[in-house]
């Protein structure tokens, strides 16, 4: 039932857009004017120094993500 809904719906939709009269283009003027662009682009590089910190505490953010650990790799208490 809902594939031949939806058949019928691409289908009538189809007819529905091939029904339309479409205007036909209408011709424009077209004027030229002459106009010079002049860009200077300067491409400056710059060393860009980055630092990577690593944290001395035990619960800091970065040491914990970096440690891969999940609830498998806890011990259990048998």
């Amino acid at each position: 039932m809902k594939a031949i809904l939806t058949l019928t719906l691409v289908v009538s939709f189809g007819i529905s857009s091939f029904g339309q009269d479409v205007a036909k283009e209408s011709k424009v003027e077209i004027t030229a004017s002459n106009v010079v662009l002049k860009e200077v682009i300067k491409i400056e590089t710059v060393k860009e120094t980055e630092v990577a910190r690593v944290y001395m505490f035990k619960n800091s953010r970065i040491k914990k993500e970096l440690a891969f650990r999940t609830k498998r790799n806890r011990s259990k208490m048998a």
